[in-house]
């Protein structure tokens, strides 16, 4: 009989905040001194991709059964939090595993699906790209034009999607299409394509205001056809599939924007201390002190959302009104703390030698991704309300 102890709760706990302080060492030695070249080249080097692979960055909240980490989803934030601190594309990806890529391999995946997809996703030995965001539909997943018509056993696809990460090394794209565009999303099927699949094309946007490490383009499915095995779920259940994702994607939106203020906040402290002007510190002026403390106010804040928003996932609720709360106040907090972190800078702020302006930058996208925010303050408002129920707008009478 083996005499090994079987570790408590809390050690668990330990061990698995161990990956937390391992990623902010990371990212202090290996991210922070190349960030700002891959950013300007606009190239992810895929040396630190695999890299943060070996050391099991992209495990996340995946069972330790099916390859990931099995962390909860605390700390799961937490760890997108302290790698955004220094590179928010490098928390994107270390969220998609377990995010809008990933989790709808997780829970609708058959085994062979997540044998070949889902376990050298978690291990970063592949990546994969979702494609959700059409080019006229936006955010409206049942307003989708993508469409699939079955021919034997086969589906064949056509149609498009816009703003889609990850289309260099991809190895798959998980998207969705209807069967009927009157049925909206009653008729939507998800599927997992395979990067080599005829008929898919990808083609990257170049020169983006913000996000410009990760390569972000169209994706143009022109007759592609797929067998049984790429249809993830059942036909007609891609909705569910698709806020499955996204539910779990903002929650690594929210935690990325909270490492982007924490990083705005942060780099304001030490400027105002060190900038003299009219013989003192800038910190003595007021109106510095009281854009600094906005900031405070709003990183804890956003934080402490963030975290109610984990411990609800971790209770197997969907959270769809905490994760648009999430998301929406972050990236807001996340935008304010960058415009004012820029602003105490001055000139300074718009200089590459300072990383404020970077964070400005990604701070605007971080308001748009996943579902902007106006569209989140809607949803939010729909449903206190009752207006809104699992996926469409119920009649206000």
């Amino acid at each position: 009989m083996s005499t090994a102890r079987i570790a408590s709760p809390e050690a668990q706990a330990t061990d698995r905040r161990e990956i937390v302080r391992l990623a902010a060492d990371f990212a202090r030695k290996e991210i922070a001194p190349r960030v700002a070249d891959y950013d300007l080249a606009e190239q992810m080097p895929r040396d630190l991709l695999d890299e943060m692979g070996r050391l099991g960055f992209f495990g996340g909240v995946i069972p330790e059964e099916l390859g990931g980490l099995g962390l909860d989803y605390d700390i799961f934030a937490e760890l997108i939090e302290e790698v955004s601190k220094t590179c928010q594309i490098l928390g994107t990806f270390v969220s998609m595993p377990s995010g809008l890529v990933g989790s709808a391999l997780q829970a609708f995946g058959t085994p062979e699906q997540q044998d070949r997809w889902l376990r050298p996703l978690a291990a970063g030995e592949i990546f994969g790209a979702a494609g959700v965001t059409e080019p006229g539909s936006g955010s409206d997943v049942a307003a989708m034009t993508t469409t699939y018509r079955r021919d034997g056993d086969d589906y064949v696809i056509t149609g498009a999607k816009a703003w889609i990460s990850n289309l260099d090394i991809a190895e798959f794209v998980l998207t969705f299409a209807s069967s009927d565009r009157s049925l909206r999303h009653r008729g939507i099927t998800a599927f997992v394509i395979p990067r080599d699949t005829p008929g898919l094309g990808l083609h990257p946007y170049k020169n983006k205001l913000g996000f410009r490490p990760i390569c972000t383009g169209e994706v143009v499915l022109d007759e592609v056809r797929v067998g049984p095995d790429a249809v993830l779920g059942v036909e007609g259940q891609g909705f569910h599939v698709a806020m499955n994702a996204v539910e779990r994607g903002r929650l690594g939106v929210a935690a990325r924007a909270v490492g982007v203020a924490q990083a705005c906040l942060e780099d304001s402290r030490e400027y105002a201390r060190s900038r003299v002007a009219f013989g003192q510190p800038i910190s003595n002026f007021q109106i510095v002190q009281s854009k600094i403390t906005d900031m405070a106010v709003g990183v804890t804040t956003a934080r402490l959302l963030v975290r109610e928003c984990a411990t609800a996932l971790q209770t197997g609720s969907r959270a769809r009104e905490l994760t648009s709360m999430a998301k929406m106040y972050a990236s807001d907090v996340a935008a304010r703390s960058a415009s004012d972190a820029v602003q105490i800078h001055g000139a300074a702020g718009v200089s590459p030698e300072y990383r404020v302006g970077r964070m400005y930058r990604d701070a605007k996208v971080l308001q748009i991704v996943e579902g902007s925010n106006d569209l989140h303050r809607a949803l939010i408002g729909e449903m206190e309300l009752g207006l809104r129920g699992d996926g469409e707008i119920k009649s206000a009478t």
